[in-house]
């Protein structure tokens, strides 16, 4: 039994605080973007099994579950602070810092899910990171639950309040960034940010000595031979079986490309363009609904009026979007095809749309027609 004394109290009051900040945090950078935290819960649900059991059954309960994670975290954290409902939100910390702290054991033993998604896109964590993290917030939370009982007062009406508001107020927020893509955007495809970086080139020579057949690879700053060391400059010793260089400038966003059929990639030949590009995205294509596809359409439209150039890119196979546009009496356009993760990055809507001018985005949303083409 804890004493009620005030260096308890404050303890309490301190460890309340922390936690309470952190899952305030937490569930706020998941509650701007709902939709990344339901991709977050499906790869959960795809890479997760129990022996036979396996848990893709549940996939279309995912984004209820993610706003359920969110309305929750949101919740005790409110209530840890305003120091309502002290038991219930003292039980349902300690409920919530087990799983999540098994949870992501699990994640560090297995790395089936590198990312658990836990700050959002806002702070990326390893999983031994994540960890040690829910390690951290066992010990006070363990505090909070022994010392739930000190100085309670019971205030029924105010606590109803407190969680009632908080409670309406997560999920207004989490539905406005639902139907919406996210109010604050940490994603690489954020409004203003540059695309493209220009990076140190670098060349690499492959190399096989002549008399043993030893192969090596050397690489040295574009430009600069002087930089290869003197042995493998002898030619009389090694032969050059290839040169390569890579690309001086590279997309800042891990795994993005806009491949067409035959698999060459047109994302750095595109997203320069200095008369602007739209782009419009579906990731998943058997989500396209009616709405969607007169979205599409009034985005043609809309790139023929300001006389732009608008691409499709799609995760969809090339026959399955082919057929997609036939059905939909959509010819002309101009497709390409990337992973359904990295668009889903890109944009959250599907359909999106994308507005990008000299690398840089400069407007993006679900709605083309609101979109800002003209600066």
């Amino acid at each position: 039994m804890i004493k009620d004394t005030k260096a308890n109290y404050t303890l309490n009051v301190v460890c309340r605080w922390i936690v309470g900040l952190v899952f305030l945090f937490s569930s706020l950078t998941k509650g701007v973007d709902p939709m990344g935290t339901t991709f977050k819960v499906q790869e959960y649900m795809t890479a997760w099994s129990i022996g036979s059991i396996t848990f893709e059954w549940a996939l279309p309960l995912a984004g209820v579950l993610s706003v359920a994670l969110i309305c929750a975290e949101f919740l005790v954290g409110v209530l840890l602070i305003a120091n309502a409902y002290r038991r219930l939100s003292a039980w349902l910390l300690a409920a919530m810092m087990l799983f999540f702290t098994a949870t992501t054991f699990i994640d560090a033993l297995t790395n089936k899910v590198t990312d658990c998604g836990c700050f959002g896109d806002a702070i990326k964590l390893t999983n031994w990171q994540t960890f040690w993290k829910n390690i951290a917030l066992d010990v006070p939370t363990v505090w909070i639950v022994l010392s739930r009982n000190l100085r309670r007062k019971r205030r029924f009406e105010r606590d109803g309040i407190v969680f009632i508001v908080s409670l309406a107020a997560m999920l207004v927020f989490a539905n406005y960034n639902i139907q919406h893509e996210p109010l604050i955007d940490f994603r690489p495809w954020k409004i203003g940010n540059r695309m493209i970086e220009e990076r140190e080139a670098m060349n690499h020579l492959d190399l096989r000595n002549i008399e043993t057949g030893e192969e090596r690879t050397v690489d040295y700053r574009n430009g600069d031979w002087a930089s290869v060391p003197e042995e493998y400059k002898d030619f009389s010793r090694w032969e050059i079986l290839r040169s390569t260089s890579d690309e001086p400038f590279e997309i800042k966003a891990p795994g993005f490309s806009m491949m067409d059929i035959g698999g060459d990639d047109h994302a750095l030949e595109l997203l320069p363009a200095e008369d602007g590009l739209l782009v419009a995205t579906i990731h998943h294509l058997d989500d396209m609904d009616d709405k969607g596809t007169r979205e599409l359409r009034l985005a043609i439209s809309l790139a023929e009026e300001n006389d732009l150039r608008i691409v499709l890119l799609t995760s969809a196979l090339p026959e399955e979007i082919q057929a997609w546009l036939y059905e939909q009496g959509i010819s002309g356009l101009d497709y390409l095809f990337a992973d359904a993760t990295a668009i889903e990055t890109m944009m959250r809507g599907n359909p999106g749309f994308m507005f990008i001018k000299d690398a840089t985005v400069i407007d993006k949303g679900r709605k083309a027609g609101k979109l800002r083409i003209k600066e």
